[in-house]
């Protein structure tokens, strides 16, 4: 075991680079020295000793030492090479105490080994690969613990990246990351949310029925047909006729509907979040929901409806983005609705989307998007009669509905920073209510200024505002 460890030591001291360090300089060149010295006369005695798993630090004494004492050989052992000079060799992770004495059997020095492994390397590696870093490794029980800064969150994934490679099979979830982005960059992000809904619903029928009164029989006859498509309008134009004589009666109507409708639906919701941050925003509210609980007893929840943004931003290099967005538009309605128990509950109509993008700052990406169509058509009359041509149509009943949906979501994130507030002009800054007689009179809801040629304050850029067609 003697000759291993002089093998050890004998390689050691071949290989050189050996830094003599005291105790102020051990901390400024690292935690894990190569060289140690004892000056004559020094109280070294309490001090830490980190030596790395397999490597081994010189310890140089002004006095001679005759013995040596290591608490936990399996640890870390010593091997006394010259009276002065001894080799403290470490072999496994863990903690042991190494003390020195003289002939006299005087302690010269003592130090708390702490053996772990060597993490100078990784320091020295990453700090190359990531110029401008201020990035430390230090290891404990095992893992590995970065600190410092960066300028950016994709360089403190880098360095933890490298760390987790250092680790071998232990990977990432050996490697704690404290590292700190200096100067975080702020990410302001713009949504629109931009659909257009066009429907068209058309119905025709004839509805009769009647009776005809011959002798002791009395025939009758009925053709109700529903409009199966539509249930649920009941606003036709109706016209009709009716027959009576005698016994006989006949009555006959024609009910039909046209309905063409657009709908439009914009929202733009913005937000500022710092890189790496989470940030949401909704506009809108909440409605109730009836719950039974046990009992017979009935509990209310919320659900929120309106305009929602959810993001967390990360800024790469070179201006890039990394987004994490969630963003969902809902309104309330009576499709869907339910009816329980004397209470209605209205339905939801809601627009989401939920993706992982990346792309530079000011770039504008069609996060989701959905082009749709419905066509429903049903006919519905007696047999035979409604295949007749032309008077078929006195039989039958048309009821017809086309529907077509498109949407789309844009992201565009931009790297921002903050402004004066002198730069910045608030909406409701030149809004002012009117006087009475304003009101009265000239049927004004706010007061309008009179021009004076003066330019407005601010600098605005592309659509301002709101123009309604």
């Amino acid at each position: 075991m003697k000759n291993y460890l002089h093998k050890l030591a004998a390689t050691a001291v071949l290989l050189g680079g050996l830094m003599g360090v005291s105790a102020p300089a051990a901390l400024a060149e690292g935690n894990f020295p190569s060289q140690v010295h004892i000056a004559a006369g020094e109280r070294a005695t309490g001090r830490i000793l980190n030596v790395g798993v397999g490597r081994s630090v010189v310890v140089n004494l002004a006095e001679d030492a005759a013995d040596v004492l290591v608490s936990n050989p399996e640890i870390a052992d010593a091997v006394l090479r010259t009276p002065r000079r001894i080799f403290v060799i470490g072999n496994t992770a863990g903690q042991s105490r190494l003390v020195l004495f003289s002939r006299s059997g005087r302690e010269l020095a003592s130090f708390d080994v702490r053996v772990e492994k060597d993490t100078s390397d990784i320091t020295r590696i990453i700090r190359k690969l990531i110029p401008g870093s201020n990035i430390s490794a230090e290891s404990i029980n095992g893992s590995v613990v970065l600190s410092g800064t960066t300028k950016s969150t994709l360089e403190a994934q880098q360095a933890a990246d490298i760390a987790a490679k250092f680790q071998g099979a232990k990977g990432a979830s050996e490697v704690i990351n404290l590292i700190s982005v200096a100067g975080k960059d702020q990410v302001h992000l713009k949504v629109t949310v931009a659909e257009v809904e066009r429907s068209i619903i058309k119905q025709l029928g004839v509805q009769f029925q009647g009776t005809i009164g011959v002798g002791n029989f009395t025939p009758f006859m009925s053709s109700l047909p529903n409009f199966t498509v539509n249930p649920s309008i009941v606003n036709q134009a109706v016209g009709g006729t009716q027959l009576s004589a005698g016994a006989t009666s006949i009555t006959a109507q024609v009910e039909a509907l046209q309905r063409e409708g657009v709908i439009r639906t914009l929202a733009e919701p913005t937000l500022t979040a710092i890189s790496g941050e989470n940030a949401s925003f909704l506009a809108g509210g909440e409605f109730p929901i009836p719950i039974s609980q046990q009992d017979g007893e009935i509990s209310v929840e919320f659900k929120k409806f309106g305009v929602g943004l959810d993001f967390t931003p990360v800024v790469l290099s070179e201006g890039r983005i990394s987004l994490r967005v969630k963003t969902e538009v809902s309104e309330l309605s009576n499709d869907g609705a339910v009816s329980a128990g004397g209470i209605t509950i209205s339905a939801l109509k809601v627009r989401r989307a939920e993706s992982t993008m990346e792309l530079p700052s000011g770039g504008t990406l069609v996060m989701a998007g959905l082009l749709q169509e419905s066509y429903q058509q049903a006919i519905e009359g007696v047999p035979g009669l409604m295949q007749i041509p032309i008077l078929g149509a006195l039989f039958k009943s048309r009821d017809f509905l086309r529907e077509q949906t498109e949407l789309a979501v844009f992201v565009t994130p931009y790297v921002v920073q903050p402004v004066a507030v002198s730069k910045l002009q608030r909406p409701d800054k030149n809004l002012m209510a009117p006087s009475d007689a304003e009101t009265i009179f000239l049927n004004r809801l706010n007061k309008i200024y009179n021009p004076t040629g003066a330019a407005a304050e601010g600098i605005y850029h592309g659509q301002v505002g709101f123009i309604y067609k």
